[in-house]
């Protein structure tokens, strides 16, 4: 399976974590509990930044999957409001400040369309002006664009050089021509032409690829709502999870019936709705059809 390329950064790694999770549960395993090679979908996946790009080969079940590698991708830094609306720094906070501040004000009816000419010509004069009145050079339209619509600088070059090596990766995966990659490859090109292989090793906790029960540690008082929100926050990076015991449900996110009806629980403490101890089960989009096995004990 080769995954599709041309998505914005965000989307690129909550597809990936759905595409994962699914050929991930598709693997069947047989008597003796090994996967059964008819049923692991191959799964190419490759990357372009600047001058840089990677390349890697997932094996579903066999090598590490995309999530056991979650750890390595920066979540997205914040920067406060009061930055932007006060002391900016940088061209990224003026643009920030036409796109968050000056736009609603100006047009309070309509959405910012990032795919609209007219928008974008309206935040980047915006921003041009503010970053002259603060002394900040840099403010183009392209990286206007980038700002608003998350986009890496694309290199033909690299798109080039890193499309080849996944289609290889494919070919030798199809026809067992040759030995296939083990398991990621890196490519620098902005000093010289430089590029190295290496295994990513199985994380052995991985919510995906692995069967691991996970212990979280919390003060009796934590109310559900700061739970959920730490899953989204923590390492696990979830999107919108639901979370159930082994008795009820605590929190459902759709259908719409069950969110009324379990809405009431995120403001109560943990203590109300669970044993110290109890096994929790976690869903999340993120995950296909995937659960988390969480163990929460009371501090």
């Amino acid at each position: 399976m080769l995954r599709p390329g041309g998505e914005s950064v965000v989307f690129k790694s909550v597809f990936l974590r759905w595409l994962n999770g699914m050929i991930n549960n598709l693997v069947e395993f047989d008597s003796d509990g090994d996967p059964i090679p008819e049923t692991i979908i191959p799964l190419v996946d490759g990357g372009t930044e600047g001058f840089s790009g990677q390349s890697r080969l997932i094996l579903p079940r066999i090598t590490s999957c995309f999530e056991c590698s979650l750890d390595a991708f920066t979540p997205s830094a914040a920067v406060p409001l009061c930055t932007i609306a006060e002391t900016p720094r940088i061209p990224e906070h003026c643009i920030a400040h036409a796109m968050v501040l000056q736009w609603p004000k100006e047009f309070p009816n309509k959405k910012l369309d990032g795919d609209s000419p007219a928008d974008m010509k309206w935040v980047h004069e915006r921003a041009v002006e503010r970053a002259d009145r603060f002394g900040i050079p840099g403010v183009t339209y392209m990286l206007t664009l980038g700002v608003v619509k998350n986009i890496i600088p694309a290199v033909a070059s690299t798109n080039a050089i890193v499309s080849a090596v996944c289609v290889n990766e494919a070919m030798k995966v199809l026809s067992f021509c040759s030995q296939s990659l083990n398991t990621y490859m890196m490519y620098m090109g902005s000093e010289g032409i430089y590029s190295h292989t290496f295994v990513y090793e199985q994380k052995e906790t991985c919510p995906v690829c692995t069967i691991h029960t996970h212990q979280l540690s919390l003060p009796s008082t934590t109310t559900l709502n700061t739970l959920l929100q730490q899953l989204c926050d923590g390492e696990f990076r979830l999107k919108v999870p639901s979370i159930t015991s082994s008795s009820k449900t605590l929190y459902m996110r759709s259908p719409a019936v069950l969110e009324k009806a379990t809405r009431g629980n995120l403001d109560k403490p943990l203590k109300e709705l669970m044993m110290s101890g109890e096994e929790l089960v976690v869903t999340d989009p993120v995950f296909h059809e995937t659960s988390l096995s969480l163990v929460v004990t009371f501090a």
